[in-house]
């Protein structure tokens, strides 16, 4: 009807005769794009939230090491402290802890160079001969460029420098640090910029990465490494080694900060001392010698362009810049003690004036001066206000924004740079961007667990970053195989964590199943690994790695130690939880044991040994029977000579993994079976016992690093590269 047109449209049309039905193009890619980043994004967040519970338990197990230290070295000190000056076991404790530290008379330049003698003497490489099979570098004094390079050549095919040339490089190394302030001051008026690097905890491969990147250190390119280049690492002696060249070659083109490894007591657990011990042999002792004395020469703090700070740990409400500069930082070969420092009675002014800071048998500790420095060395940034004491690492302090800002302008400053926390990306902003954390140890936990980095400041107060990742395979792995890396390792050490406390946790798991039925919920579960394990984690989420759960949400609890067997080939004269105990604190005794080995020979005397495990069923409170000891000794000293090796002892508690064992059980060919008592066992080949140690979870302290099968062992020299890096 009507003038107009009309169109039929046939029920048949196809879509191109139906334009109002169908999606435009460009909204249908938009609608994919979206939906595609809503998966990545959901997919980025998962890879994220596990990320940051592997990080968290790393962090946690870290940080409890480290406060166990502190714990059995305060031990050490009340143990000091409370045994009579009459008693013949005082002067004994006395040595146990530390050789120099604890009578410490106001420096003379008499006492000053009777010290020079005592530690040239101790030292003194000129006895060393050089076999005619060494076919290293041979330092001359004084050193050149040249020297640096064939050293960094030397390293990279993981060869040593000999003891003779190690100690002649030290001696050098003292003298300069003797010369130099508490606190340097360092410019950026030539060079326009500085470099800092944090913690390299004797990771050799990110040294050598921030040098190819960044240049050697020279007056156009200069250097401020930030402390803890030693311990935990393998390289340890072949970093510092690199930095005090670099240091005797130019003082003003590089500066090293102490950290809190750089600590005798601290080497002693974490590492260094027993990589000495394995790279010098009989002269390890003169070299753990200097490297003790050294540390204790290394400035506190320094200061860049008047208007920067930078300290290892961090700062608190005490610090003061101008009081730190004028201490006699030598004392302190180790920081978790103060230095008492003997007063002679006729010094009237002097006792009068530290009348308030004695200690139990009168001798002079100055409190606030050792605060001052172990604020520096072991403090944390956090983001609430105030300065309390640092618990969760058992020394140094946390201090908050208002801490930093009273800090900073007290002393006209704009920024602290510390290091002292690993971090993901390699470094940090906090407290509005006035701290600055900075970290250069790529992989510190396991491989791909973090990045490395350092920072240039320039004169113009700019900050530039360049992140590294070393890595030893030129595969390049995803992000995706990166973190199940990470993950798998962390929580096998938190499940070698849950096994040490065994029976502790199995008596609180049926405090909620009256009926032993195996079985409770999710929330008991967890409740009873916070009373037990002391650690700030959380459980409920990570119970799918660590349990079986059945469908109805019920834990399993027994399921938590089915992974790994103490092993023992002695027998268990205290019981199971006597066993446990000396597993679980085998890191302490294996420290005492360290401090006992005075010569450094890796090997302490049957009643040594019992003393040492006297002296930790002291520090945990624990009684253990002398019986016990007694036969414990008997069987770790496997070789009957009457001494005990640490590798005696570290295999004595060891954790084997269940799965490969039963996996090998499975492999065992029918001809190499028995039958004993009417059952079948099996019978190693004595030619392949490798074979049963490939997944063997290493107990050396002071090192990630676990026992691989020989076929899998990578190649310490393939060339290093970085896999990942943001910068120039």
């Amino acid at each position: 009807m009507g003038c107009g047109k009309s169109t039929a449209v046939s029920d048949t049309a196809g879509p191109e005769e139906k334009p109002s039905m169908a999606m435009p193009k460009s909204e249908a890619t938009i609608k994919s794009a979206l939906l595609i980043q809503k998966w990545y994004r959901r997919y980025t967040a998962r890879l994220e939230a596990r990320r940051r519970a592997a990080w968290n338990i790393y962090q946690k197990i870290e940080y409890a090491g480290e406060q166990d230290q502190l714990n059995l070295y305060n031990f050490f000190n009340d143990m000091i402290n409370h045994v009579s000056m009459s008693e013949p076991g005082r002067n004994k404790f006395n040595n146990l802890v530390l050789t120099r530290q604890q009578n410490w008379r106001k420096s003379t330049q008499t006492s000053i160079e009777c010290e020079d003698l005592e530690f040239m003497q101790a030292t003194d490489p000129s006895q060393i001969k050089v076999s005619a099979a060494y076919k290293g570098p041979v330092l001359k004094f004084p050193l050149t460029q040249g020297a640096m390079e064939m050293l960094i050549n030397h390293f990279k095919n993981n060869q040593y420098l000999h003891a003779k040339y190690t100690l002649e490089l030290l001696r050098e190394t003292r003298k300069v640090l003797k010369r130099q302030p508490n606190i340097n001051q360092a410019s950026t008026s030539i060079a326009r910029q500085i470099t800092v690097c944090g913690d390299l905890h004797g990771k050799l491969d990110d040294l050598l990465i921030v040098f190819y990147k960044n240049g050697l250190p020279s007056v156009d390119n200069p250097y401020l490494f930030n402390g803890d280049f030693v311990d935990r690492g393998e390289n340890s002696t072949e970093v510092a080694l690199l930095l005090f060249t670099c240091l005797i070659l130019n003082p003003t083109a590089l500066y090293i900060n102490r950290g809190n490894h750089e600590d005798h007591i601290m080497n002693i657990r974490y590492g260094f001392i027993k990589e000495l011990m394995h790279k010098y042999k009989e002269h390890a002792g003169k070299v753990v010698r200097a490297f003790e004395d050294i540390f204790s020469w290394l400035p506190l703090a320094t200061v860049i362009d008047q208007t920067v700070l930078v300290v290892h740990g961090g700062i608190s409400d005490q610090t003061d810049l101008a009081y730190l500069a004028k201490i006699d930082r030598h004392k302190y070969l180790s920081a978790l003690r103060p230095p008492v420092n003997a007063v002679e009675e006729t010094d009237k002014e002097l006792l009068a004036a530290i009348a308030n800071d004695q200690d139990a048998n009168g001798d002079h500790i100055n409190l606030r001066e050792w605060k001052q420095v172990l604020d520096i060395l072991w403090s944390d940034p956090r983001n609430v206000f105030g300065c309390t004491p640092n618990t969760f690492r058992g020394g140094g302090s946390y201090f908050g924004p208002d801490v930093t800002d009273l800090v900073l302008s007290k002393h006209k400053l704009r920024l602290l740079i510390r290091s002292h926390e690993c971090k993901h990306e390699g470094y940090e902003y906090c407290h509005d961007n006035k701290v600055l954390t900075i970290f250069s140890a790529s992989n510190y936990y396991e491989m791909g667990s973090n990045k490395g980095a350092y920072v240039q400041i320039s004169s113009d107060s700019t900050s530039h970053f360049v992140q590294y990742m070393a890595s030893k395979s030129h595969k390049k792995l995803s992000l995706r195989q990166r973190l199940s890396l990470v993950e798998e390792s962390a929580f096998k050490d938190l499940k070698e964590k849950l096994y040490s406390h065994h029976s502790d946790l199995m008596a609180e798991f049926q405090k909620y199943d009256p009926a032993n039925t195996g079985l409770i919920t999710a929330t008991d579960w967890a409740k009873a690994l916070e009373m037990v394990m002391d650690m700030d984690l959380p459980w409920r989420t990570l119970r799918s790695k660590l349990v079986r759960v059945s469908l109805h949400g019920l834990v399993d609890y027994k399921s938590s130690f089915e992974d790994y067997t103490l092993h023992q080939f002695t027998k268990d004269f205290g019981g199971p939880s006597i066993t446990e105990i000396m597993y679980r604190n085998k890191n302490s005794l294996e420290t005492i044991f360290r401090i006992m080995d005075k010569d450094n020979s890796g090997y302490i005397s049957m009643e040594e040994f019992e003393e040492a495990c006297q002296l930790l069923g002291e520090h945990i409170k624990t009684t253990i029977s002398p019986q016990y000891i007694s036969d414990l000794a008997t069987s770790i000293d496997m070789n009957k000579d009457g001494f005990i090796d640490f590798n005696e002892f570290l295999e004595a508690f060891r954790l084997v993994d269940n799965d490969h064992r039963n996996s090998v059980k499975a492999n065992v060919p029918a001809n190499d079976k028995q039958v004993e008592n009417g059952h079948s066992s099996e019978v190693v080949k004595s030619k392949s016992p490798s074979s049963l140690n490939k997944k063997k979870i290493s107990l050396s302290t002071g090192s990630k690093k676990r026992t691989v099968p020989e076929s899998k062992q990578v190649d310490s020299t393939v060339l290093v590269t970085p896999v990942a890096e943001n910068g120039t």
